[in-house]
């Protein structure tokens, strides 16, 4: 197994469809202003955060249970360009960019530093083997102030690591349940 550089990050992109939009570069300024850069790097892709979040809130006072989710536990924002996560909360999001995952490729995704190092967690699991979607981004804000999270910014960069051999059964093959997710998708027993 080897990690993939940017040019084959292009080729599969180019020839397979496997990021949608793909920015072969990296981004750093959008309208003459600074961002947090999105686009291919040299050994990944810095992904982006549609502008569309779930926050979380304790307002209805229900346990939180991965089995039987409850919806309430969230409040819809979007259009703003940002989401504010309160202090010791978190915020759920997705990708810009919809995933098509070869099936000899494994990926990991990691938050970028400008969140780090700011107390801003993103955490995203594996990509797997023939997985497709857009990618459902967890923010967990871990200081005792607000955060902001910027939208259409990157958040953090997916790495992908490809195979000597075929896997005998993928994501797909499995029927696996975020399979062609859209939007933020919640927690599915």
């Amino acid at each position: 197994m080897s990690i993939k550089s940017d040019k084959w990050i292009r080729k599969m992109a180019a020839d397979t469809g496997m990021i949608e939009p793909f920015e072969p570069g990296q981004i750093k300024e959008h309208d003459g202003q600074r961002i947090v850069s999105y686009g291919t790097s040299s050994y990944g892709y810095d992904i982006r955060c549609a502008d569309e979040f779930k926050l979380f809130t304790n307002i209805n006072t229900t346990i939180v249970d991965p089995k039987n989710f409850d919806e309430n536990n969230f409040v819809d924002v979007s259009g703003k360009g940002f989401c504010i996560i309160p202090p010791n909360s978190f915020a759920l999001a997705r990708t810009v960019e919809y995933f098509r995952i070869p099936r000899n490729v494994l990926t990991i995704c990691l938050g970028k530093s400008t969140y780090a190092r700011c107390g801003i967690i993103v955490n995203v699991t594996p990509f797997e083997p023939e997985w497709e979607g857009f990618v459902t981004l967890e923010f967990s804000n871990t200081t005792p102030l607000p955060a902001k999270i910027y939208a259409n910014e990157g958040v953090a960069q997916v790495l992908f690591f490809e195979s000597d051999e075929v896997c005998e059964v993928s994501y797909k093959d499995r029927g696996g349940k975020y399979q062609g997710q859209v939007g933020v998708t919640l927690p599915k027993a």
